[in-house]
């Protein structure tokens, strides 16, 4: 019988790393898990006693030492999150700003920097860094959204991870949805191809249950090993769509680097 992995998911409290969290959680035979979360009260109305959580903030790296200690994998689903300056007057556009301490550069960039030097030092082996779609074009609006460049901050934590010397996955999510999982067809591709030529015009969104899935299975599978893709989803009850589950062909669709 086979140890467990010994899995660390930061950004645990959130959307998607929640759900991460929950699924690795319905795998005991093949891991055990924590999460590293900024706060307790989150962490406790989601998981309760459930999971051990460590607290923390990923721009202070002393406290990722103790959360990392013994894991074999890191998930970083960790990200800045801009927040309106108030609500829009009538025909005009929201305005975002991000919080003191928290813009992409501080979390998206060097957050990431330190959770992956914090990895290696713990002797982790696979990092599974969730990221989104859009970093090769620096006028994306999510880049303009407050000035942050958030998707631009991102690629260059992805770059870092890359040249880190660890196993790496790179799972470069397109629009998330709050939708079931595992009833549609996963696509997968790279540098933004998806984005500008929509494979048959569908959405370039998937359901944040889906990327979970991607994790999971990327934990689990070599052929996602050393891997860098964008994913995507066929939106549920496209005709002639197969609903993926054979995990090892969408991971062979994929390639190393950047």
């Amino acid at each position: 019988m086979t140890t467990p992995l010994q899995v660390l998911v930061t950004g645990a409290t959130g959307r998607t790393g929640a759900l991460v969290v929950q699924k690795l959680q319905q795998r005991p035979e093949q891991f055990t898990v924590r999460g590293f979360a900024r706060s307790g009260q989150k962490a406790n109305d989601l998981f309760g006693d459930a999971v051990e959580i460590y607290l923390g903030d990923i721009t202070q790296p002393e406290k990722l030492a103790p959360a990392l200690a013994g894991c074999d994998a890191l998930v970083i689903l960790t990200s800045a999150i801009p927040q309106m300056v108030a609500p829009p007057e009538p025909g005009q556009r929201p305005e975002f700003v991000y919080p003191e301490g928290g813009t992409p550069e501080q979390v998206d960039y060097q957050g990431q920097l330190n959770q992956i030097d914090a990895a290696k030092a713990a002797g982790v082996k696979h990092i599974v860094l969730v990221g989104s779609m859009g970093g090769t074009n620096e006028q994306h609006p999510l880049n303009r959204m407050a000035n942050g460049n958030i998707l631009i901050w991102k690629r260059k934590a992805e770059a870092y991870l890359i040249d880190s010397g660890l196993d790496y996955t790179i799972i470069r999510a397109g629009g998330l949805q709050d939708q079931p999982g595992g009833q549609r067809e996963l696509l997968v591709s790279k540098d933004d191809t998806m984005l500008t030529q929509p494979p048959d015009g569908i959405p370039t969104a998937i359901p944040r249950a889906d990327v979970a899935a991607v994790v999971v299975q990327a934990l689990l599978l070599p052929a996602a090993r050393n891997k860098a893709f964008d994913v995507i989803s066929k939106p549920e009850g496209t005709p002639g769509a197969v609903v993926t589950t054979d995990f090892q062909a969408l991971f062979e669709q994929t390639t190393p680097g950047l």
